[in-house]
């Protein structure tokens, strides 16, 4: 059986919606951040060298990388959330998972660790925030009429971009980017979601 190592407050949550989505068997093991430091346990670096989450293990194989654990599943699990590999939405695709972990996931990095600089990161601010605008823009202007971000139901795509679109509305973005804003919120309404977060516990974006 699949087992998922989850890290509370992490990117490993829309792995176990995703899981939940699909009605995969599996199992989960929990770790908690430190409660000064917000940094993983050492006990993940016993799973993995890097000591991040998410992590799945099945059959003896550790995949880790959000994108690579995303497509994993699906490809066992759930084939319908990943477009025809001969279709132009499959090019979609494989562009926005790499932009949910990749483009967009270096500007909201970049201003959670200079956040704690105070004073000294104030001349990076604004070219951050610049960033951080093109990208949740960009991100809102991605969005199908149907509210999904490749298919018009729920892929693999709606899953990765969930993490970097629930950041864009805490930071207060949801205003200018209503399209994105209503996403969220639709997904956070998802009986499966709901269902992640009973299993998970408390999570600061939902």
């Amino acid at each position: 059986m699949l087992m998922l190592h989850h890290l509370n407050n992490s990117r490993s949550q829309r792995i176990l919606w995703l899981l939940e989505e699909l009605e995969a068997p599996y199992e989960i093991k929990y770790y908690e951040r430190d409660a000064k430091t917000g940094l993983a346990p050492p006990e993940l670096l016993k799973i993995h060298p890097l000591g991040k989450s998410p992590v799945i293990e099945e059959n003896g194989r550790l995949v880790a990388e959000s994108a690579a654990v995303v497509e994993y599943i699906c490809a066992r699990y759930g084939p319908h959330m990943i477009p025809d590999t001969d279709s132009d939405a499959y090019i979609s695709h494989m562009e926005l998972m790499h932009f949910a972990e990749g483009s967009a996931m270096i500007p909201i990095l970049l201003a959670l660790y200079t956040s704690k600089l105070g004073e000294a990161a104030a001349p990076l601010q604004p070219r951050i925030r610049s960033e951080l605008k093109n990208h949740f823009a960009y991100m809102d202007q991605c969005l199908r009429p149907s509210g999904h971000f490749v298919l018009d139901d729920l892929s693999a795509v709606d899953i990765m971009m969930s993490f970097p679109a629930e950041i864009a509305i805490a930071q207060g973005f949801g205003e200018i980017h209503p399209k994105l804003a209503k996403h969220v919120k639709t997904m956070h309404e998802r009986p499966a979601y709901k269902a992640a977060l009973e299993k998970s516990g408390p999570y600061k974006y939902a």
